[in-house]
Order: C-alpha cells, then structure tokens, then sequence
C-alpha cells in the first residue's frame, strides 16, 4: 500500500477519500500526521490526521509539548474519541476546537486550530536520501510483517540508523497501558517549518534536547512526516 513514489499531499488526499482497515481486534486508525517537530522556543508539536477509523469518524489531533513540559493535546472530537482516549494521564490538557488542515502544495500544508487563533502551524516537507531508502524498503515488506513486533524492532532500529532521529518504537504502550502497533508506509522530512500558539512565535525549528515520549511512544529526534496505513492499539 506504500506510495513512495507521490508526493505527500497526493498521498494524503488518497488516505482522505477512505483506504480499508485490516482486519482484527483492537482500534485500529489509518491516516497521516507530523511525528514531531521541535522549535527554538522548547516547544514541541506533532498531528495526528485520521481520516479512517475502526470506531465511528476520523479525526485531527495537534499535539502540543510545552516549554514547561505539559501535554496539551488540541482535538476537533471530543477526548473519548480522539487520541486522549489512548494518551490521557500523560496530557494536562485537551482542548476541543476546529482543525483545518490546508495543502498549499505538493510538499507544503498549514493547520490552522479555532481559524488560528489558538495555533497556526506551516511545513513544508522534503525526500532525503534516508526516507527513499525507507520508502523503498516499506514497499517491499509483505503486509505481514507490519504485525509482527519483532519485525518492527528490526525496522525502527534500521530507521534509527538511516534517519539519525534517536531511539524509535513501532510497537510498546501507550500511558493508558494500552499496545500500540504502527506501520508507517512512507516517511518525508520537514524541511522547514513555522507555529505561532495563541499569537505566541515559536521561532526556527529547533534540535531536541532528551527525546520526549508519552509512554512508550518516542517523538523523533528529526521532524518526520508519515503516512501510516495502519495504527492499532489493544485495550490494556
């Protein structure tokens, strides 16, 4: 199912216009988002955009990580729904608000959170020689390996490698204690990017200091775009 070869806004409006779940127990999500992306001012943000899911309709979720170290998590469904439902006792806060998330170009998107008045946020995105590599190697995994934990340690600690973006998981819990499965298809630096929160500048993104993480989940030490055709979580 990976599409390497497309751009990421061509990906992501096919992930739009519905893509089929696979089968199994668990909740299980396909969509896109920013993995996570660090700024000069200490702050942190990341998107989750699920457009299919095994539970009712998709969603977009903007995770923010303070200066101060606290989790707000911006949601346009309410926290029984959305990521918070997986994530809560890590996130301080969870803000229900609209979302709107505009490609502007083929590699380029703006997100906008209550018409940006609580936060606006620009990318634009780039191949590195990295991502091809993993791209390629995502296209010629058989789909069985996405669910085999095993196969995806051996996956992240290539893409570890490849990436140079600190220690990655595939697999692990989430701070509810829930297993979380994940099989990013095709990957895409962030070459650059711009936020303001609540009309506050979060400047030039910025290199992460200690790797942050919710739970078992690690936020990359290099800001990456992904497009997941499957994200699972098993009750705990």
């Amino acid at each position: 199912m990976s599409q390497p070869d497309r751009e990421p806004a061509e990906v992501a409006a096919r992930m739009e216009r519905g893509v089929p779940l696979p089968d199994g127990p668990g909740e299980r999500y396909a969509g896109y988002g920013v993995l996570g992306v660090s700024f000069r001012s200490g702050d942190v943000l990341a998107l989750r955009r699920f457009p299919v899911t095994s539970n009712c309709c998709g969603y977009t979720s903007v995770w923010h990580r303070g200066r101060d170290g606290h989790w707000t998590f911006y949601s346009d469904v309410v926290a029984e729904k959305g990521c918070q439902r997986h994530f809560g006792p890590a996130v301080s806060q969870t803000v229900v608000a609209p979302i709107r998330i505009e490609w502007t170009g083929a590699r380029s998107l703006e997100i906008a959170v209550a018409g940006g008045r609580l936060l606006a946020w620009s990318l634009v995105l780039a191949p590195t020689a990295a991502t091809r590599l993993l791209n390629e190697l995502a296209r010629l995994m058989p789909a069985r390996c996405w669910t085999n934990e095993r196969m995806l340690a051996a996956v992240a600690a290539v893409a570890r490698l490849a990436l140079r973006a600190g220690p990655l998981r595939l697999s692990g819990l989430t701070p509810t204690g829930s297993r979380f499965v994940s099989s990013p298809q095709a990957l895409w630096s962030v070459a650059d990017s711009r936020a303001t929160i609540q009309g506050r500048d979060l400047g030039r993104m910025g290199s992460i200091g200690a790797q942050h993480a919710l739970g078992e989940f690690l936020i990359p030490r290099r800001p990456l775009f992904a497009v997941e055709t499957s994200f699972t979580v098993m009750p705990p």
